[in-house]
């Protein structure tokens, strides 16, 4: 009998990782928040050559962030540290030595390599009951962190070798739900779109993305519930214990 899924695919943030965990840790340590750390990274580089007015950096931080997700939302584009952080310094009117830029980029995309998120409940024993009966893929739009670094996140975790193929926003040039990303995992990992099942926490991208490609939409609230009462998915996961199931299901 032909298996109507063959393949599972995953977003990271707030499916696998808990987005904004590492907070409190950084917080133990007396250190501050990525968002300001971010910031003060950047007045320090520039300073290391000039003086600048703290709030100006703040301000055209602020100004690209902004953008970014403009971009994201209505063009299914995540654009690169690197990018941003272009922007960020034009915007200033200001530039920094190849090598000093490229240590500001790491300094970012490395941030929360260095102190990890928790992984959602359940997630551990989720992926290693779907292994072995589904391919398993990820997908993930990337922010901060890159596929690079997120791939690492998993290793440390001891996750990245339950995965086939890795579609990560920063290295693809374009974010979910573009239905490339759905039809280059789909391709990583041998499989027609139609039968891999999905699972994310926003219906915009994790939903409606793969069925726009006749792919299914798992739901999950485990770690943060947008809006379940809303969404068009196939099915919503509460409690990972339940995925696998819910999975042979569809």
């Amino acid at each position: 009998m032909e298996r109507n899924i063959e393949a599972v695919t995953f977003d990271l943030w707030d499916t696998v990782f808990i987005d904004d965990s590492d907070e409190p840790k950084r917080a133990q340590k007396g250190l501050l928040s990525k968002y300001l750390t971010r910031r003060e990274l950047v007045l320090e580089f520039l300073e290391k050559h000039d003086s600048i007015d703290k709030k100006l950096v703040d301000s055209s931080y602020a100004a690209t962030d902004a953008a970014f997700r403009k971009v994201w939302y209505d063009h299914n584009v995540t654009w690169s540290v690197a990018e941003r952080l272009e922007i960020v310094l034009k915007g200033l009117d200001r530039t920094l030595p190849p090598e000093e830029m490229a240590e500001l980029v790491r300094l970012h995309e490395e941030m929360e390599l260095e102190i990890p998120p928790d992984l959602a409940p359940g997630i551990v024993g989720a992926i290693k009951g779907l292994h072995g009966k589904y391919k398993l893929g990820v997908i993930s739009d990337t922010i901060f962190s890159s596929g690079r670094v997120l791939r690492q996140i998993l290793k440390s975790y001891d996750l990245e070798q339950y995965f086939d193929v890795f579609i990560f926003s920063d290295q693809a040039g374009f974010s979910k739900p573009d239905s490339r990303v759905f039809v280059a995992a789909a391709d990583g990992l041998g499989v027609d779109v139609t039968k891999i099942a999905h699972i994310g926490d926003r219906d915009a991208k994790d939903i409606q993305g793969p069925q726009g490609l006749g792919a299914k939409g798992i739901y999950t609230t485990v770690v943060n519930d947008r809006g379940s009462n809303k969404t068009s998915a196939d099915a919503i996961c509460r409690d990972y214990a339940n995925l696998v199931a819910i999975v042979d299901s569809l």
